[in-house]
């Protein structure tokens, strides 16, 4: 457990946000988004039930990278198979604040209005967001066109 805990301290965190539901060609994208976050080192932070947050948790976890989720019900047996972390919050989709607010950048790929809320909070909370497919409303959303430049670019921030 102690090399666990030193391996992930500092790490940065990044956020990734997207819709529950998706089709193949949007988790693929978002399991490649949480295959390089893993592989750069970064813990990945979702909503932790399916669609995009299943496919980046799942690129993520099997690169051996850290996956928490905060699930928006009652029982960490909601979370999806690839979250090594469950937060359970019964908070619903007001949990979308703790995941942005724990993030120091988000990636929102494709999603329609939870993914919204939490660019949203992002905005207000000063937090930069990538879009890959996503909202694209603000000067201040940052564009990427596929997923390593969208991780490239989280990086980048991060690193500023």
């Amino acid at each position: 457990m102690k090399e666990l805990v030193e391996r992930v301290k500092g790490s940065p965190i990044i956020g990734v946000i997207g819709a529950s539901e998706c089709g193949k060609d949007v988790y693929e994208q978002a399991y490649e988004v949480g295959r390089l976050i893993a592989g750069r080192g970064a813990i990945l932070i979702c909503g932790g039930m399916g669609g995009v947050m299943e496919g980046a948790s799942q690129g993520a976890y099997e690169a051996g990278g850290l996956t928490i989720g905060v699930v928006p019900g009652f029982s960490a047996a909601d979370a999806n198979p690839y979250i090594a972390v469950p937060i359970v919050t019964g908070l619903s989709h007001a949990r979308n604040v703790i995941i942005v607010r724990t993030s120091q950048v988000a990636i929102a790929i494709s999603g329609s209005y939870g993914t919204l809320s939490e660019v949203s909070f992002a905005l207000t909370l000063n937090k930069p967001v990538i879009s890959l497919g996503s909202w694209d409303f603000d000067d201040k959303i940052i564009r990427a066109s596929s997923p390593q430049e969208a991780v490239d670019k989280a990086f980048k921030v991060i690193e500023r």
